[in-house]
């Protein structure tokens, strides 16, 4: 991933936007912090990191769970269960 200022992306707009033409992803930065991402118009839509059904089914696993962490944790401390 190739990062520019907004004054370098502000000369070379055309360059950076054959760059992003051609696959590239192009971060603008303003003060050192990224502001913008470019991305080719036909980049494939990006994945969640989590899928909602996923989160959902971990959550019903953990209330199902008949000690919260902290007792685990305490039990692995006290070296009632290994790890």
């Amino acid at each position: 991933m190739l990062a520019f200022s907004v004054a370098e992306a502000k000369a070379q707009l055309s360059a950076i936007i054959e760059m992003v033409e051609h696959g590239e992803t192009v971060t603008i930065t303003k003060r050192g912090k990224p502001v913008v991402n470019m991305v080719p118009a036909n980049a494939p839509p990006r994945k969640p990191k989590w899928n909602l059904e996923e989160a959902r089914a971990i959550r019903e696993r953990t209330l199902m769970m008949k000690e919260n962490s902290v007792e685990i944790i305490r039990k692995m401390r006290d070296g009632e269960i290994n790890e």
